[in-house]
């Protein structure tokens, strides 16, 4: 079997783009008494089915305000785009029910508010992980 040299280009064009993608995951305060959640968790969270941690504790969900980890999020815990995410969002505002994830700059600024705040959750890039945070979830 002969493969071209278009196809074989391409193949690694994709698996160059897969290694590329940063890996981002679910973090709290390694203060929080929260030791895992599950993907619907997570989305209960930040689509604001829920206002707290299982067990207890108000949720304070943060977002990076643009980039690849917000998309990827949207993506694979979410289930969203993000017009369909903030649709959401606006009902609960409007409602009163509750209001959208804060945005944040990027995943220091996340792990600065959570370290301050051990109600906080955010998306962050796993390389970012240090010892105020703990991994909750692995997308």
């Amino acid at each position: 079997m002969k493969l071209s040299t278009k196809t074989l280009l391409a193949a690694a064009l994709f698996v160059c783009a897969n290694l590329a993608q940063a890996e981002n995951v679910i973090v709290v305060s390694s203060k929080s008494s929260v030791a895992s959640l599950t993907k619907d968790q997570v989305a209960d969270i930040y689509l604001g089915n829920s206002k707290e941690f299982p067990g207890g504790g108000q949720a304070l969900p943060l977002l990076p305000s643009s980039g690849g980890t917000r998309t990827e999020f949207f993506e694979k815990v979410l289930g969203k785009n993000e017009a369909q995410a903030k649709a959401i969002w606006s009902r609960l505002v409007f409602s009163g029910k509750g209001s959208a994830p804060r945005d944040v700059a990027d995943s220091a600024e996340t792990i600065k508010l959570i370290a301050a705040n051990p109600n906080c959750i955010g998306v962050i890039e796993k390389s970012a992980v240090n010892s105020s945070v703990k991994v909750v979830f692995t997308p």
